[in-house]
């Protein structure tokens, strides 16, 4: 059974070993302290509250202020299902076959394999359900204690989460066998798609690579996969993403859309408020000030 669970394949570093055990200590601390340090254990620094000039400041304070309640459903992994199909039809929606909290519960004849099991309200756990040896891999290890407390309205402040019940989903695994899908995350302010990430699967392993909307490669590394050597060819249906990307993030202030392109069609995979919980990194660092300007002329103007 094969994990979906993201992240590159290596060994933490003494120091982020370190800084683990740091973020844990600080827990017990109130959000805007907790996020203070937390912040600077991993920049250097401490954020800028009154006056932010990178995106980074902008997602703090977003945390600890914006109290959107729409929010909380787009997160949702079950519930955002309802708002896509509201705003761009349900044809990008990929099908669900049971949500829940006890895999006990589910009637196995009406999930179609191959499809994938996650929770409905964290990243980076899940699974691929292939055949049979795969479901019974699953109800041998029975993960929703560990999934269902995961809860990142705590891990990183991430207030939209605070009212999602944790839930468990099983739903289609698209895409043909043995396709290798990759993964179109576009960064969108109020309908302003500014820049798409691609995560790109190869034989030995994730790469990734940033694009303007335009399709030029863009000098960014967003600083989690290994840069791809090579220029990607501008996908198919592209100016469709395009306009999905930009229907499901207006009104949303700041949001990034996953898209996958597959033969069978476009498919929203989610809508993340926070990437990386609000601190992601850059190269270059001059980058994060660019962000924030874009927070400056779509979202607080």
């Amino acid at each position: 059974m094969d994990s979906v669970a993201a992240g590159p394949k290596k060994h933490a570093s003494v120091k982020h070993r370190m800084q683990r055990i740091f973020w844990r200590l600080i827990s017990v601390f109130p959000d805007k302290i907790y996020l203070t340090w937390k912040y600077f254990s991993i920049f250097g620094r401490f954020p800028d509250w009154k006056s932010p000039v990178r995106f980074s400041e902008y997602q703090q304070i977003r945390k600890l202020e914006d109290r959107n309640p729409l929010y909380s459903k787009v997160v949702d992994k079950a519930d955002a299902k309802g708002y896509i199909t509201e705003r761009v039809g349900d044809t990008v929606v990929i099908p669900t076959y049971w949500v829940g909290t006890d895999l006990g519960s589910v009637d196995w004849k009406t999930v179609t394999l191959p499809a994938v099991v996650k929770p409905t309200h964290a990243s980076g756990a899940g699974f691929f359900l292939r055949g049979q040896s795969d479901i019974d891999d699953l109800m041998k290890q029975r993960p929703e204690a560990e999934w269902l407390s995961a809860d990142h309205s705590r891990i990183n402040r991430e207030w939209a989460y605070s009212n999602v019940e944790p839930r468990i989903i099983i739903e289609k695994c698209i895409g043909e066998p043995g396709e290798l899908l990759s993964d179109y995350r576009f960064y969108s302010f109020n309908g302003n798609v500014v820049h798409i990430e691609v995560r790109t699967p190869r034989p030995d392993g994730m790469y990734e690579s940033v694009y303007s909307p335009d399709w030029e490669r863009l000098a960014v590394h967003m600083n989690y996969y290994p840069l791809l050597a090579e220029e990607l060819p501008k996908p198919g249906k592209f100016d469709a993403m395009l306009e999905i990307a930009r229907s499901l993030s207006q009104g949303l202030g700041f949001a990034r859309i996953d898209l996958y392109n597959t033969s069978e069609g476009i498919f929203v995979g989610e809508i993340t408020l926070y990437p990386s919980g609000g601190f992601e990194t850059f190269v270059p660092d001059s980058y994060d000030f660019k962000l924030a300007r874009y927070w400056d002329e779509f979202v607080t103007q």
